[in-house]
């Protein structure tokens, strides 16, 4: 489960569309001390809303971070099936050898 957010969404998106809409372009940390956050995360979420919108290719966009998120909780969970599924077999292969003393 997901930690709670600190901050709404609808905060977070309208600080994104106010730093994107505005010209001259304001400064970050005078934008976050006006909206009542901190600069650092009204920075990350300018980054990442530049990402969803194919400005920037040094990160992530928010489909490709759900998508990777889906498919590690995929991956563990196949080697949690693959790991039953080896012991399962040592365990009937041994069960199943007639050499095997009781």
């Amino acid at each position: 489960m997901a930690a709670p957010r600190k901050y709404p969404l609808e905060l977070r998106e309208r600080a994104v569309r106010m730093y994107r809409t505005t010209e001259p372009k304001p400064q970050i940390k005078r934008l976050a001390v006006d909206l009542g956050v901190h600069p650092e995360a009204l920075r990350t979420w300018i980054r990442q809303a530049e990402a969803d919108a194919g400005e920037r290719d040094d990160r992530l966009t928010t489909d490709e971070k759900e998508e990777l998120a889906m498919l590690r909780r995929e991956v563990s969970q196949l080697r949690r099936a693959n790991e039953i599924l080896r012991t399962a077999s040592a365990f009937f292969a041994s069960e199943l050898d007639p050499t095997r003393r009781r």
